[in-house]
């Protein structure tokens, strides 16, 4: 007989804040599809269950599932010895657990330094809920068993030592008709898929995803404690100030005039740096005296676009060191502020977005300043954050900011993400001002498309994170070191 309503094994909201973590321990795994959706973004996972019926739906999907008792401490440390993890998942095992608040504790020490730890639990105070609890003959007598009020979930996390970036929901809409919605949908398995991944190929919830989930997420945004389904926590160990080792990343296409000028210079910004490109020239030696001259070079050919390419370059980054700071390869951003930006990372901000447009810049065509203020104003009224140049091409980032995301870079305008997203999700960005410079070379700008993609990826990042103004911080001056 089909398995009615296959999707309600999926937590959509969980699933969407893993990010591209190296390794990932999900305690309480369940059927498997949060641990399927880690090892599907890279991840090498190891899975924990102790229920016998999940653990063999789990066993479908995942190799190697450890039956183990979760709320037994001893034999935690016992398994994982002195393992820390990228990420640590808990989908459900709160609403599980003898004891959460022991487990939330035990499991913190498990989350590697600036590694996070996400939860996920039912929520107390829907309205569902509150009916059952106040109208028990309705048929609901243990409505609240395992659910948690969103406040009582926060200090369970903090007594842990963690930082809280953000809380997420799981809508609650259609949940809560979901017999209607499996009805009108024919959310069940086709004949022949046993497996838990069966919803996966279920066009009506692919639907669902694309056309109906994003409206419900903005509703439940202005009343998340009655109509939230799930609260999703994204909690952190906080970055230690300290040293941090950098790549510095520039995306390059036939940029032989400049070249090896900018790697001189940042050779002599940050000499103990990694240099790493992702060339995608076809008329000049640009990939062969960038080799040369000592950097890493990654081909990408034929061209994809700036989109993928600077998410190759950002994750490849992330791999090899602590921190990235990227800059355009023509000399508009200065390599001498490097070093500043270190600074300020190092210090324990998460994104330093070096700002070219506080003021104009006597360097940049008048249609260029007013696009991008167009794009700033419009990216404040729709995202609630105060920034001052939209587009920058200088940035830095924590490898473990850029690890907690995966930003899709096909199409233009991946900036908007790369920047808002930390933004609304409770990571420290600061703001910076830096000059702007004459361009060296042939601009590569698509301005039609990148127009376009703007306002693409505008809309789609209401749906990340909320406004969080208090996390992003301005600063009116950037101290650069003299090389």
């Amino acid at each position: 007989m089909p398995r009615k309503h296959p999707t309600d094994d999926v937590n959509p909201a969980l699933v969407a804040v893993i990010g591209r973590p190296r390794t990932v321990l999900d305690v309480g795994c369940g059927v498997g599809l949060a641990a399927l959706a880690a090892r599907e973004a890279g991840a090498e996972v190891v899975a924990i269950e102790r229920d016998p019926g999940l653990l063999e739906r789990a066993e479908r999907v995942l190799d190697g599932v450890t039956a183990l008792d979760f709320d037994d401490q001893a034999a935690l440390r016992s398994a994982l010895g002195g393992r820390t993890f990228d990420l640590v998942m808990v989908p459900d095992a709160l609403e599980r657990s003898r004891d959460p608040a022991a487990l939330v504790d035990s499991l913190a020490a498990f989350v590697a330094p600036e590694g996070r730890l996400v939860a996920s639990v039912r929520n107390r105070e829907a309205w569902p809920i509150q009916v059952g609890m106040a109208r028990p003959e309705l048929g609901f007598p243990n409505a609240a068993l395992g659910s948690f009020r969103r406040r009582d979930l926060e200090g369970i996390v903090r007594a842990a030592g963690l930082e809280i970036l953000e809380i997420t929901q799981n809508p609650l809409l259609l949940k809560a008709a979901r017999t209607l919605v499996g009805e009108a949908f024919d959310l069940t398995l086709r004949e022949g898929e046993e497996t838990a991944t069966g919803f996966r190929d279920l066009s009506a919830y692919e639907l669902y995803l694309a056309a109906v989930r994003p409206m419900e997420v903005q509703v439940t945004k202005l009343m998340p404690r009655l109509l939230s389904h799930q609260h999703v926590v994204v909690a952190r160990r906080p970055p230690a100030p300290g040293p941090l080792s950098l790549t510095v990343g520039m995306l390059t296409m036939d940029e032989e005039p400049s070249i090896a000028r900018m790697i001189d210079e940042i050779r002599t910004a940050v000499p103990d740096a990694q240099i790493l490109c992702v060339d995608s020239s076809v008329r000049d030696r640009t990939p062969i005296i960038a080799a040369e001259k000592g950097a890493r070079v990654l081909r990408q050919l034929p061209p994809r676009g700036h989109g993928p390419a600077m998410e190759l370059l950002m994750y490849e980054a992330a791999a090899q060191s602590d921190a990235l700071v990227y800059l355009d390869c023509d000399f508009t951003y200065p390599p001498a502020a490097i070093p500043a930006i270190r600074r300020i990372l190092e210090g324990g901000a998460d994104v330093v977005n070096a700002a070219r447009t506080r003021r104009r810049p006597q360097a940049m065509p008048l249609a260029n300043y007013v696009a991008n203020k167009t794009f700033v104003y419009a990216a404040r009224a729709l995202e609630g954050v105060p920034i001052a140049d939209l587009h920058s091409g200088m940035r830095g980032y924590r490898s473990s900011t850029i690890r907690g995301f995966s930003f899709d870079g096909e199409g233009d305008a991946i900036p908007i993400d790369t920047l808002l997203w930390p933004a609304r999700s409770g990571y420290r960005v600061v703001e910076v001002p830096i000059d702007y410079q004459e361009r060296v070379g042939i601009s590569k700008l698509r301005r039609l498309t990148g127009t376009m993609w703007t306002f693409i990826r505008l809309a789609r990042t209401l749906n990340v994170g909320d406004r969080r103004r208090d996390t992003y911080e301005v600063w009116e001056r950037l101290e650069e070191e003299a090389p």
